[in-house]
């Protein structure tokens, strides 16, 4: 006999899982598998076929996003009402040259179990049926895909960043093009740096454009609100090159979204890489190729192509 309290706490149960957090991931930002892409590249996909069933017992080592992913796995274990984490894996493998990065999951005792092996056709489709709030990948042309269907996506550069020791999961964006719109760098580009800060005090009360990230960084918010702030095991930042008075209506902007960033950093054009080096990220997120080619020597970095930066 179904009892109301059974009701209300499947309801609750389902609620959390209506909130979960999807996280798509190419097997090439997972694990390090650039030695094999070189082979594709030069001799085509017979010969990288032969090499991956060939050593399809050895182990690949973890690639560029291996501890944001690590970490995101890991809230996971956290007790509480805690919306889950789920990491989906898309790659342009076949399930037959996909067999060896199953088994580097499970020997990392990661918890994926959903993937989708596409023979070298474009993931990209798979993303909306996953429900994906994030789509990381070391392949633009199916992060620009991503992209144009709505989902916040980034492509992964190669980094020689340390791992970081936190068990913290920490995070930051860009603020322009990547978490709000691209107005504001249109009026900086086309009229200039006085413009731009002349149409920011101007403007100060209006709320700036979500950008590709704002559901991304809204569906994250969803779990820090799971912890007390003090006590997080998530922590994010901004990471701007405005300045004042052009802050204003980015701290206003995210109040009448609703959603927390830990820290904010605005930086007045300063390079943005040893900052995020002091802050400790996992990963940065920036549409300026300029800015993530300065980050990926200090963080793991994904590179949004979206915006006027990048036309």
């Amino acid at each position: 006999m179904t009892t109301h309290d059974d009701t209300q706490n499947a309801h609750a149960a389902s609620s959390v899982r209506d909130n979960r957090l999807v996280v798509a991931i190419s097997s090439r930002a997972l694990f390090d598998m650039e030695d094999s892409h070189d082979l594709f590249e030069r001799e085509g996909l017979d010969a990288y076929r032969a090499f991956q069933i060939e050593h399809e017992d050895d182990l690949l080592e973890p690639g560029v996003a291996f501890p944001l992913v690590q970490k995101l796995l890991g809230l996971n274990a956290l007790s509480g009402d805690v919306p889950p984490v789920e990491v989906i894996l898309l790659s342009r493998n076949s399930g037959d040259t996909g067999l060896r990065i199953f088994n580097a999951i499970q020997h990392y005792k990661l918890g994926i179990s959903r993937a989708a092996f596409t023979s070298g056709a474009p993931t990209s489709d798979y993303i909306a049926p996953f429900r994906a709030d994030l789509f990381l990948s070391a392949n633009a042309e199916d992060v620009g895909r991503a992209l144009r269907a709505g989902v916040a996506a980034a492509t992964i550069l190669p980094s020689t960043a340390p791992q970081r020791s936190s068990e913290q999961l920490r995070i930051a964006f860009d603020g322009d093009a990547v978490i709000f719109g691209d107005e504001g760098e249109r009026v900086s580009k086309e009229q200039g740096l006085e413009a731009f800060h002349l149409n920011e005090s101007e403007r100060w009360d209006e709320p700036l454009s979500g950008g590709p990230f704002r559901g991304f960084l809204a569906a994250l918010h969803r779990l820090q609100a799971a912890f007390p702030a003090e006590t997080s095991p998530i922590r994010t930042a901004l990471v701007t090159a405005r300045s004042a008075p052009a802050h204003k209506r980015v701290i206003l902007t995210l109040r009448r979204w609703g959603v927390r960033i830990d820290e904010a950093l605005f930086l007045g054009g300063r390079d943005k890489g040893p900052f995020l080096d002091a802050f400790g990220a996992d990963i940065f997120f920036d549409d300026s190729p300029a800015n993530v080619e300065s980050a990926r020597r200090h963080v793991a970095t994904g590179h949004v192509p979206h915006g006027v930066s990048n036309t």
